[in-house]
């Protein structure tokens, strides 16, 4: 799978997953060239996300709960994931 469909891939779980008001799904594999993560051939991401759904929870928590909606891309085809909740 290439990083495009990894990308949209993320973002149609979390979609699904929290409903999200605000979703960006950013590829950031170029930044981690030559890390071992990326020699497997996993991306690494960042997730900017605001949802009512992680309003009022730790930030551990709301963390969880992204993790939750992509737990089986994690390490096959999601290396690293760098998460941004925004508040609402």
């Amino acid at each position: 799978m290439d990083n495009i469909s990894r990308v949209t891939l993320l973002q149609t779980r979390l979609e699904q997953a929290l409903s999200p008001d605000r979703l960006e799904v950013i590829d950031e594999s170029h930044l981690h060239q030559g890390h071992a993560g990326a020699q497997s051939g996993a991306g690494h991401f960042a997730v900017i996300i605001q949802s009512k759904h992680l309003n009022g929870l730790s930030r551990i928590a709301a963390h969880r709960l992204v993790y939750q909606a992509v737990d089986d891309l994690i390490p096959s085809e999601v290396h690293a994931l760098r998460i941004q909740i925004v508040p609402t």
